[in-house]
C-alpha cells in the first residue's frame, strides 16, 4: 500500500498524472484556492464542460477533461465546509476522497492527486483532514483499488509532514 502513496510539496496544476482532484465547490464553475486556480490553468473549456455537468452535491464527485493541465483528466469532488465538528463533517470529508477514488476506477485512470480538500477557507483542522484523507485513500487501496499511485499534493512543507506523519501512523496499523 504505501508503494502506491506519495507526498509531494508543490503545486497540483503540475503535475502529469491522469487526473487531479479538485476541491470543488457545488456549482463546479470555480471559485477561491485550488479550485480557482485549476480552472484557470485548465482554460475555458473546463469551465464550459463544468457547465454542462450542472453541480454536483456535497461528497460527490465527477471527471473533465484537463485540458490546459499537464493531467489529462480533473475529478471534481465538492468539499464540506466545517461547522464545529457536530453535523458529519468528517465523514463527508472521507467520502470525498472515497468517491473520488471510486470514479478514478471507473474511469480506467491510474494515477492521481489529491490536495489538502477543506483545510482553507472551509474550516477543517489540517492535521484531522490529513489523517482522514490518508486513511480513507489507505483503506481503498487496501482494497485492491486498481490504480498505480496515489500523490497528495501539498502546497507548503507544513502540510508535507502533516500527510507523511498520517501515512506513518496508517502503514502503523495492524
Amino acid at each position: 500500500m504505501a508503494d502506491r502513496i506519495s507526498m509531494v510539496e508543490g503545486d497540483i496544476k503540475t503535475l502529469a498524472l491522469d487526473a487531479i482532484v479538485n476541491a470543488a465547490n457545488e456549482s463546479l464553475l470555480g471559485g477561491g484556492g485550488v479550485d480557482g486556480a485549476i480552472h484557470h490553468a485548465a482554460g475555458p473549456e473546463l469551465l464550459a464542460e463544468c457547465r454542462g455537468i450542472g453541480g454536483c452535491e456535497t461528497w460527490e464527485a465527477k471527471i473533465t477533461k484537463g485540458y490546459r493541465l499537464a493531467a489529462k483528466h480533473v475529478i471534481h469532488t465538492v468539499r464540506p465546509v466545517r461547522h464545529g465538528g457536530n453535523a458529519g463533517e468528517d465523514a463527508l470529508l472521507a467520502s470525498c476522497y472515497r468517491r473520488s477514488l471510486e470514479v478514478v476506477a471507473e474511469n480506467g485512470v491510474m494515477s492521481v492527486a489529491f490536495p489538502a480538500i477543506s483545510t482553507g477557507a472551509y474550516g477543517f483542522p489540517a492535521d484531522r483532514a490529513a489523517r482522514f484523507a490518508v486513511r480513507t485513500v489507505a483503506d481503498v487501496i487496501a482494497h485492491d483499488a486498481p490504480l498505480d499511485s496515489v500523490v497528495f499534493s501539498c502546497f507548503g512543507a507544513e502540510s508535507a509532514d502533516r500527510h507523511r506523519s498520517a501515512l506513518a501512523q496508517a502503514n502503523a496499523l495492524p
